[in-house]
């Protein structure tokens, strides 16, 4: 590593030095969605928490590979398949498209790889097989199960007393588990299942856990550096993954397991269980992706946050603060005096990927340079544009563009008409015409603006 960074790891409750595993290359391995609908505000954090890790690590000098799959095989997509009288395979195919659509919009790229559970049948099964064969799991009537008695520290990431460790697999596999800790690794075909693969044990799917094992192993190795995702992943889902790796491989799957907190609405935790999602188009059209960058980073990863109008409208004003204070910088000037804030904005983001003191060393640089730049001085922006992109707002630095045509107003127009009426379908398709026009939309506390697309 060219600067020492820490990170919490969950795994042993402390501040770790990420050293990674080939010096100066940094693996992640991030959870990403199970595609049986359109992403929530909740499910995007963890994308926009990554991507801006990646973007700071880079910024330090690393290499850095970014894995956030996508778990398309799954029995909440077949129960929504079923409801809406379609094939699994044709829903995850929509919701993947949706998801990679939406997570777009957001404008920080995308993640390295993007491997799928589908596509990664073969490396599933072969794992299966090896736990198999060393004693850790066991065959069933079809379905697999991994014997937790099998592996001694099975509970050392949740820290969670053996009777509370309820998988969450519903009764109907009781009777073929050996202990009720025990968790599926192979499930057998059942009816209205329309999707299933051959294995020497029987035909059938994997078991959630199995996939992220063997997609992440497949890409990075085993002992890769971060393996990440939100705090309600610690168990079963991490958990499981640590036991059925380190059981077959005998080397820990990652090296620090780093998780982010949770979105919350109305005081409790933002899924669709709850049925208190918003999801992240309908907070796209609404705030803005810049606003609502700036709402995600203004809370410390690690943390809950809390989702809410007065949240983003708060993001909103702190996004023109920047637009507002880029506009008065002349590009041809030095940036005297913005060394100590870029320090401590970089050191803020070492320590845990501290965003929200970053964030504040940031706003002290804007206000210091509004002062020097009423007191006459000229300014330039130097480390400011390198701060932002590791925000994922360096964007914020680019000129205004030019007026917006009279048909991309009307096209603006009926945009906002239509998610007045939360008529979503339509203000997606006036946003898509906009497009195809060269134009994009940027909301602001004073309103929708059209922008020239870059």
């Amino acid at each position: 590593m060219s600067a020492e960074v820490r990170i919490q790891d969950t795994l042993t409750g402390e501040l770790r030095i990420l050293e990674p595993r080939e010096p100066g290359k940094v693996g992640i391995y991030a959870c990403g969605p199970t595609v049986y609908g359109r992403i929530h505000v909740g499910n995007a954090r963890p994308f926009v928490v990554f991507s801006l890790l990646k973007r700071f690590l880079e910024h330090a000098g690393n290499e850095v590979t970014l894995v956030a799959n996508i778990t398309d095989v799954n029995d909440k997509i077949y129960d929504a398949a079923r409801a809406e009288g379609i094939g699994s395979e044709q829903l995850a195919g929509q919701m993947t498209a949706h998801y990679v659509k939406d997570t777009d919009r957001l404008g920080l790229g995308r993640p390295d790889r993007e491997p799928t559970a589908t596509g990664t049948m073969e490396g599933i099964i072969a794992l299966i097989g090896d736990l198999i064969d060393s004693g850790h799991a066991y065959a069933a009537e079809g379905d697999v199960y991994f014997r937790v008695a099998s592996f001694a520290e099975y509970g050392k990431l949740s820290n969670r007393p053996a009777e509370e460790m309820q998988q969450g697999e519903g009764d109907d596999a009781a009777s073929l588990k050996e202990s009720p800790q025990d968790f599926a690794l192979w499930k057998a075909q059942k009816e209205g299942e329309d999707t299933a693969w051959d294995a020497p044990w029987g035909r059938g799917r994997p078991g959630w856990h199995i996939e992220c094992s063997a997609m992440a192993e497949e890409i990075l190795g085993v002992d890769f550096d971060v393996h990440g995702g939100g705090s309600d992943l610690v168990f079963p889902h991490h958990e499981n993954e640590i036991a059925q790796t380190e059981a077959a491989r005998g080397k820990p799957l990652a090296r620090i397991w780093m998780h982010n907190g949770m979105v919350r609405l109305e005081g409790e935790k933002m899924a669709k269980s709850v049925g208190n999602i918003f999801l992240l188009n309908e907070a796209l059209d609404e705030a803005g992706r810049d606003a609502l960058i700036m709402y995600f980073v203004s809370g410390h990863y690690r943390q809950p946050i809390a989702y809410s109008k007065e949240a983003l409208a708060d993001a909103a004003r702190s996004v023109e603060r920047v637009r507002d204070f880029a506009r008065r910088l002349d590009s041809d000037a030095p940036a005297e005096g913005i060394e100590p804030y870029a320090e401590r904005f970089f050191a803020a983001l070492a320590d845990d990927f501290n965003t929200p003191a970053a964030r504040a060393a940031l706003f002290d640089w804007i206000s210091e340079g509004n002062r020097r730049l009423d007191a006459g001085e000229r300014l330039g922006t130097g480390a400011l544009r390198q701060m932002l992109w590791v925000l994922g707002l360096d964007n914020l630095l680019e000129p205004d563009e030019e007026a917006a045509p009279p048909e991309a107003e009307r096209l603006l127009e009926e945009r906002e008409a239509a998610r007045a009426a939360r008529d979503f379908a339509t203000a997606d398709a006036r946003r898509d015409e906009l497009a195809a026009l060269g134009w994009t939309v940027r909301d602001t506390p004073a309103g929708p603006q059209l922008v020239r697309q870059a």
